[in-house]
């Protein structure tokens, strides 16, 4: 299983998650969060090159004119590597994300054959073309799959950083993009049995659950654990999928009886999730920790109360301690997890020497001491006691404050197979721990994270009895690993990979480690023996036992008939009953629903007359009695009956006759049964039927009641006349005999309802009735129409089933919760249909309804509304892809749709002059205004410093200036989606420049040296001043710290460099600053600027561009 995620929108992350491209919001694939991989089969043509060229290669993709390129994603021509074809695939605007999208694409995936696979490690790179060490290089490695055949990174690089001149990456409009490509042997899993090779199954993966599959395993393999939860009170009333006991108890059994892989969807359903929640990939601690206290909570009051904290609770003490004078605070707390830092840290131990490291408060930071006032003190956390089982968290997720994200740590970490927690004479011990205990630890399973922040793939080293043996649990497959893969190899760090072809140009290739562990198990030793206990059968309640043995018991006879399939058909009989009990109800159009009919499962090799006695048995109906009819399709797309089996068709065996009536060869044979019924309903021998017998279905329609009902069928002479049977149709509907009625012939209903009047003087052949047709009938509709049905006939009557539609309508700010249903018709126009809901929501104006579609596969509306009279039909709505949705989300404007469209709305952040302030503010005008339109409507909104201020709008983007718009700018194609729009009074020093004088960019930032290389991260408010020739640093300064009103303190820490094309190069006081500012040919005045070099400690702003609609993460939340 490999899990994908797109980055959230607004977080700009180095570490990067590894997804197949598939476009993100709206895709006709499933949510793409996670997909379970099908076993993979390495006999195809496709793993077997005949050729052996060099397994690994360097391609290097130029694209020019970069900037103009009008296409969503394009591909680079094909390259070989490994006797395999590749290309790299690119969304030069993000795949629905503000970064550059990257993946390597499998260029024949189309073409190759059925169960292809290859394995391939790989690294991609934006070439920096000013200075190489610039570089972006991300690697990762994949097997690829037909259903996974692309693999990359989502969020390769901020296309800020990308689209600016001065960074390096787009030289005179042109990229440079490297793909380094090794093909690796894979294994041939196709046939792989992980309870044979193992004596383990794994589980399945229902979305992004291997997160949740890695920790499950974990737990199981607890046998103490898993006692425990056996001995969890349940009854034999309870369903798994509303009781979390009973599904656990039904998971861990079946993890140690079956003998295939398990699924998990009882045990979400009975946390209360969704399919949405299964395909959103969570926090495993945090499941962890809310699991364990909902089955704490569940135990209490149970002979297992207290099994959790029995095995996984442990408490140090926090203390202060002061140094001059006799005062010490202590608290003593309790844990079930430890979270270790693995950044600075080499190895366990140095994070617990990390964790119990005493700091001192002194100076600025002294302790306030009750009676003592303040006071130098030295404070730290003791282990009071540790549990048996111990779990460590290693915080390989850490919040980067530097980038306002967060990163995935890929150091390097070492952990022991025994871990010695009383080492160096108990030093993370406190004075009140039980030295007797001994506190050494062996490891029994490391968790694997594999991946970037925002995804990735989980699964499990576990060694289940403490032996030497481990074993990998990597969703459905368990494998048998040694002890270097399961630690060392976890470790992290880089790989350094040999060098295949020296004589290749290529230099060494390193592959940064995406996977490693990120949490540990331990058990102690002196409790191993009562921790890995032994759980048999009598551990299990015994209806639990009765109920898995059933559901074992109905797999096996599934997988036995499927086996036996190719001997057996199913023979569907519809009666008469059948048509009396679902027309109506469960059908209106034809005659019945053959999934809801008596089905019989025989031999093949049955003749018909032996299986008219099993009807005989079940339906009293004796064979003499019984005559058969074969369904036909018809070319309309209706069912009807057809003909009667003859004599010699029934002397056969029912396989032959389903090779007769079915041309689709679906292993089913449909019959209807005539049976005629004598004057005491006894069934009697049917009549003879000759040519010129009609068979006819009749329903009847009652437009007051709106009831249509089957009432029989009858044999018609073709030559005969519908009026020489209206008296018996009348006594079918119980009217009086005499009774007006009119008749009508349902022909169709697919795509479009067909329903005709018949002419009652005309014979049954001219109106071209054969057997199997349906007539509907109904008293007479009255001429002088005093009675005002909504439906008066049966042809309008069809017409309302086939196209009534129950709506569920949500309000678009709460889009997971129904408000309201309407039935509507799925021919309702738009007009139609937002009058509807205004009705309902009791608002006069129809037009200020905005509805927006559902997405069925994401199960979240759309990003983009439907347009006012946009689509023609309520059934335009409702359609996404090759799905039907019943669902639409409403809002309720303060204008009317097509004044609000014929408007551009503008989110503008007004900063004010005079106080640390931004206000974001939307502002609607008609598509054709210009920014001094917008800048004068701004003006009535905001305060201004006096009332003749002049204000400017500027386009702001990753925290530089790109553009001044000019105040007769059309807005219409101004994009406030992409960047940020700022208005801003202009100062009254810029609207005095002299000759002499230069308005520069000033620009905040500081270095990160991410990637072992000096980049450059701006932060902050970007803004222009006014340099006057000759003036230096110093005189500057000033300006700059009374403008910004930044404390002396502070300001003394901070440093101001010139910055051209990235690199800063530092000033003195007596600098004088203009010197540097004298270059007009710079492509764009943001390749040099004025920097301020300072730490980014200002709250990070309220407002947000680029919000997804309704993109939003959920913590784990276990319902029941």
């Amino acid at each position: 299983m490999t899990v994908m995620m797109s980055a959230p929108i607004d977080q700009q992350d180095d570490e990067e998650v590894l997804v197949p491209h598939a476009d993100l919001p709206e895709n006709n694939h499933q949510p793409m969060d996670g997909i379970v991989a099908q076993p993979e089969t390495a006999n195809a043509v496709e793993s077997q090159p005949v050729a052996e060229p060099p397994p690994t290669s360097r391609f290097t993709w130029r694209i020019d004119n970069f900037t103009r390129l009008n296409t969503k994603k394009l591909y680079s021509e094909i390259f070989v590597v490994g006797g395999y074809k590749w290309r790299v695939l690119i969304f030069p605007k993000g795949n629905n994300v503000d970064y550059l999208s990257m993946y390597l694409d499998v260029a024949d995936s189309a073409s190759l054959p059925y169960g292809w696979s290859r394995y391939a490690q790989f690294s991609l790179a934006v070439v920096n073309q000013i200075q190489n060490k610039y570089t972006v290089r991300k690697d990762t490695q994949h097997q690829f799959n037909a259903r996974e055949s692309d693999w990359g990174f989502t969020s390769f690089m901020p296309l800020g950083e990308l689209y600016d001149p001065s960074r390096g990456y787009l030289v005179n409009d042109t990229l440079l993009i490297e793909a380094e490509v090794l093909v690796r042997r894979i294994v041939d899993y196709w046939n792989y049995d992980s309870k044979k090779e193992t004596g383990y199954v794994g589980l399945k993966n229902q979305g992004a659950t291997c997160y949740m599959n890695s920790l499950l395993q974990t737990l199981y393999h607890i046998p103490y654990f898993r006692k425990a939860v056996y001995h969890m009170p349940t009854t034999e009333n309870d369903m798994p999928s509303g009781s979390i006991p009973l599904a656990l108890q039904s998971l861990f059994y079946k993890l140690q009886y079956s003998d295939t892989s398990v699924a998990t969807k009882e045990l979400t359903k009975s946390f209360g999730w969704d399919t949405y929640d299964s395909f959103m990939q969570h926090d495993v601690q945090e499941l962890n920790r809310v699991l364990c206290e909902k089955l704490e909570d569940k135990m209490k009051g149970t002979v297992v109360e207290g099994t959790i904290q029995k095995l996984f609770e442990g408490h140090h003490m926090n203390y202060i301690e002061c140094i001059n004078v006799d005062y010490k605070s202590t608290r003593k707390e309790s844990f079930y997890d430890l979270q270790l830092d693995v950044k600075g840290c080499r190895d366990v131990y140095a994070s617990f020497d990390k964790y119990v490291e005493v700091e001192r408060l002194e100076g600025d930071n002294k302790y306030h001491a009750e009676q003592y006032g303040l006071q130098d003190a030295k404070k730290g956390v003791l282990f009071i006691d540790f549990p048996p089982v111990l779990q460590l968290q290693l915080k390989r997720f850490e919040y980067d404050f530097m980038r306002d994200t967060m990163v995935k740590i890929n150091d390097r970490y070492e952990f022991p197979s025994e871990l010695d927690l009383d080492r160096e004479d108990g030093k993370y011990l406190s004075p009140d721990a039980d030295r007797s205990v001994r506190n050494l630890y062996t490891l029994h399973s490391v968790l694997v994270h594999s991946g970037g922040v925002h995804g990735g793939h989980y699964y499990a080293f576990i060694r289940p009895t403490l032996s030497e043996q481990w074993y990998k649990f990597d969703d459905e497959r368990v494998t048998k690993e040694d002890n270097k893969r399961a630690l060392e190899e976890q470790y992290g760090g880089e790989e350094e990979l040999p060098q295949t072809n020296p004589g290749f140009n290529n230099a060494p290739f390193k592959f940064t480690k995406y996977s490693n562990a990120y949490m540990l198990v331990y058990i102690r030793e002196s409790d191993k023996d009562k921790i890995i206990c032994n759980v048999d059968e009598k551990d299990i309640a015994e209806h639990l036992r009765e109920r898995l043995k059933k559901e074992q018991e109905e797999k096996e006879h599934k997988k036995k008939e499927k086996a036996e399939a190719h001997l057996y058909t199913i023979i569907k009989v519809a009666r008469n009953e059948d048509l009396g009990e679902q027309i109506g109800k469960d059908i209106y159009f034809d005659l019945v629903d053959h999934d809801k009919v008596r089905s019989f499962r025989v031999q093949k090799q049955m003749s018909l007359n032996v299986f008219k006695e099993e009807v005989a048995k079940e339906f009293g109906v004796p064979v003499q009695f019984q005559r058969y009819w074969l369904w036909a399709k018809r070319q309309n797309h209706t069912y009807r009956p057809n003909r009667p089996l003859t004599p010699a068709e029934e002397a056969q065996s029912v396989g032959q006759l389903r090779e007769v009536s079915n041309k689709v060869h679906n292993g089913e044979l449909k019959l209807f049964l005539e049976v005629e019924c004598g004057m005491d309903s006894h069934p009697i021998a049917p009549p003879d039927k000759t040519k010129d017998d009609i068979l006819l279905f009749f329903k009847l329609y009652d437009p007051e009641k709106e009831e249509l009902r089957y009432v029989g069928r009858l044999f018609v002479k073709c030559t005969g006349k519908p009026s020489e049977i209206l008296t018996k149709l009348n006594e079918m509907a119980g009217y009086d005999p005499e009774e007006d009625i009119a008749l009508y012939e349902e022909i169709k209903f697919e795509p479009n309802v067909m329903c005709e009047p018949i002419d009652k003087k005309a014979t049954f052949r001219a109106s071209q009735l054969e057997d199997g047709d349906i007539v509907c009938f109904q008293k007479a509709p009255p001429v002088d129409g005093e009675e005002h049905f909504r439906y008066p006939d049966v042809p309008s009557y069809l017409e309302y089933v086939h196209n009534r539609q129950v709506v569920h309508f949500r309000s678009l700010d709460r889009p997971k919760e129904d408000d309201f249903f309407l039935e509507m018709s799925r021919l309702y126009t738009y007009d139609d249909v937002v009058e509807k809901v205004a009705q309902q929501l009791g608002l006069d104006d129809p037009s200020k309804i905005r509805l927006t579609p559902h997405n069925c596969y994401s199960q979240q509306p759309k990003p983009q509304p439907i347009k006012y009279r946009g689509v023609e039909h309520l059934s335009d709505m409702l359609v996404h892809y090759n799905q039907t949705s019943d669902i639409l989300y409403y809002e309720v404007l303060d204008i009317p749709l097509p004044e609000l469209q014929g408007l551009k709305t503008l989110k503008v952040a007004f900063h004010y002059a005079t106080k640390d302030e931004v206000v974001s503010h939307t502002i609607r005008l008609p598509k054709q205004s210009t920014v001094g339109d917008v800048l004068d409507d701004l003006k009535t909104k905001v305060e201004l410093s006096h009332p003749n201020a002049e204000l400017r709008l500027l386009e702001v983007f990753y925290h530089k200036i790109y553009k001044v718009f000019p105040p007769n700018e059309k807005i219409e194609n101004i994009n406030d989606q992409y960047w940020t729009l700022r208005a801003e009074e202009i100062p009254e020093e810029e609207k005095n420049v002299g000759p002499h004088d230069r308005l520069i960019h000033v620009y905040h930032f500081t270095k990160d040296t991410a990637q072992n290389q000096m980049q450059i991260q701006n932060f902050g408010e970007p803004f222009f001043l006014v340099i006057h020739e000759g003036e230096t640093l110093s005189e500057i300064k000033e300006r700059i710290q009374k403008k910004l009103q930044v404390p002396e303190e502070e300001f003394g820490k901070w440093k101001f460099a010139f910055v051209s094309l990235g690199r800063p190069e530092y000033l003195s006081d007596s600098d004088i600053v203009s010197s540097r500012f004298q270059r007009r040919d710079v492509y764009g005045a943001w390749e040099q600027y004025f920097g301020l070099e300072h730490t980014d400690n200002a709250p990070k702003r309220s407002y947000a561009v680029n919000q997804n609609r309704h993109t939003f993460e959920k913590p784990v939340k276990i319902y029941n």
